[in-house]
């Protein structure tokens, strides 16, 4: 009598593509962690204080730390499905900080209390602008489903 294939009930085990979370992807996570606290404390503070002098900056700031959180909780978790949230986040936090930028720029008077994403982000050294390129760079080079060129030089 023929033995039945076992099923395997395991997952599959993460590969080093389906990882955002090595090398400089820890840096990347550590700066989002900080920017989420970070905008947390300021939106957090600007609400609780001043949230009926500049309700639409204040509230911008709240939106920006909630981008942040899900981009550091996604970029820290493997998989694609958690890859597709952090695109997702990133891509979000890229237009917000551009069109909070631009609109700060060009329309002061609705921003009389800075948000994380105004002007650019220049209250923060321009991190703001910077940072989603750079999360965009990693995760096209994290990629799932892209060839992994450590795995082929290992083969």
């Amino acid at each position: 009598m023929k033995e039945a294939p076992k099923v395997s009930t395991e997952t599959k085990p993460a590969t080093s593509r389906d990882t955002r979370n090595t090398g400089p992807g820890r840096l990347l996570i550590a700066v989002y962690a900080v920017f989420a606290i970070s905008a947390t404390a300021r939106a957090g503070y600007q609400i609780a204080t001043k949230f009926a002098e500049a309700p639409l900056a204040h509230i911008l700031s709240a939106f920006a730390a909630v981008v942040y959180l899900v981009a550091t909780v996604s970029l820290a978790k493997p998989g694609r499905t958690w890859f597709k949230v952090s695109l997702a986040a990133v891509l979000v936090e890229l237009v917000g900080v551009i069109v909070v930028g631009a609109f700060s720029l060009f329309d002061p008077v609705a921003f009389p209390h800075d948000t994380v994403w105004s002007l650019f982000g220049r209250g923060y050294g321009f991190v703001p602008l910077i940072l989603p390129v750079l999360g965009l760079l990693w995760l096209n080079k994290r990629r799932p489903g892209k060839p992994d060129p450590a795995s082929a030089n290992a083969q």
